[in-house]
């Protein structure tokens, strides 16, 4: 199988204004270790974006561009969306198949939300998904803390079989071992 790496929303409005997502500096280095040795083995990385217009979330503007400690490379790709799903109304799925990609590895921002249903939506476009448990993040809710959200996650989206492909939830520090 060919995987690529989807980092997702893992911008600068949403990472550096307090209060901080949780634990949002380890899970940005989480990331930049994923996508660093995603390229050594010529994995694809793909940074995906929200946007939405007269926002902060802005094409273009501050608070839309990547957060300033991630790294990119030149051979990254990047894809544009504006809903909680990255696959509707992108590039994401003809970038897919142009690179020949046949499995996704998930890390970036929100948990509940945009990874959540990119997760669920590959997984229901036949990717089998593997999330990395340490590498996505949200911010506390009134209903639960940012650490119960991924905790959830990281529980819930493996135990969904109905799709016929495997989601699987691993560290960062076991994705390749």
């Amino acid at each position: 199988m060919k995987s690529a790496v989807l980092v997702i929303d893992v911008q600068s409005t949403l990472f550096d204004p307090e209060p901080q997502p949780f634990e949002s500096q380890v899970v940005l280095n989480k990331i930049n270790d994923v996508t660093k040795l995603a390229r050594a083995k010529s994995v694809p990385v793909i940074f995906i974006q929200h946007e939405q217009p007269d926002t902060v979330m802005e094409h273009g503007s501050e608070g839309w561009a990547l957060q300033s400690n991630l790294v990119t490379q030149s051979g990254d790709h990047f894809v544009c969306k504006t809903t909680p799903d990255s696959f509707l109304n992108t590039s994401l799925q003809s970038l897919l198949k142009e690179l020949d990609v046949d499995s996704l590895i998930v890390c970036g921002y929100a948990s509940e939300f945009c990874i959540d249903t990119s997760v669920r939506r590959a997984a229901g476009l036949g990717y089998p998904v593997t999330v990395v448990s340490d590498a996505h993040t949200t911010h506390d809710k009134a209903h639960a803390s940012g650490a119960q959200i991924r905790a959830h996650h990281n529980a819930t989206l493996p135990n969904i079989s109905s799709f016929g492909v495997k989601i699987v939830a691993v560290e960062a520090d076991s994705l390749w071992a």
